[in-house]
């Protein structure tokens, strides 16, 4: 079966190669070699250099892998973390019923 080519946004494309930049920096902070981090993350030198350039064919799980070992696995869970045009969204389908006008007493 033949691989789809992954198409993105130049935009987007932008944000992957960043991603790899932050990673390969976090690496030479450290004083790790490509190496280490390939054997620690369970996958070739060849996919870390990707992941460091930012590549699209390279599935995010490697990409956490990578993250992991670099002690960066929980910035994830940050991702879409506080949703506020989804919140707001979600607030204008949300229906406030209104009740009745209580009723005024009759003096007798």
């Amino acid at each position: 079966m033949k691989d789809k080519k992954t198409f993105l946004l130049p935009s987007t494309e932008k944000i992957l190669q960043e991603l790899g930049e932050n990673i390969k920096l976090a690496r030479l902070r450290r004083k790790l070699s490509t190496i280490k981090i390939a054997e620690r993350a369970n996958i070739s030198r060849a996919t870390l250099w990707q992941i460091e350039k930012g590549s699209s064919s390279v599935a995010i799980g490697k990409y956490l892998q990578v993250l992991l070992v670099l002690g960066f696995e929980k910035d994830l869970l940050n991702v879409a973390k506080d949703d506020v045009l989804g919140r707001k969204l979600q607030d204008l389908n949300i229906l406030v019923r209104k009740r009745a006008p209580k009723k005024m007493k009759e003096s007798q």
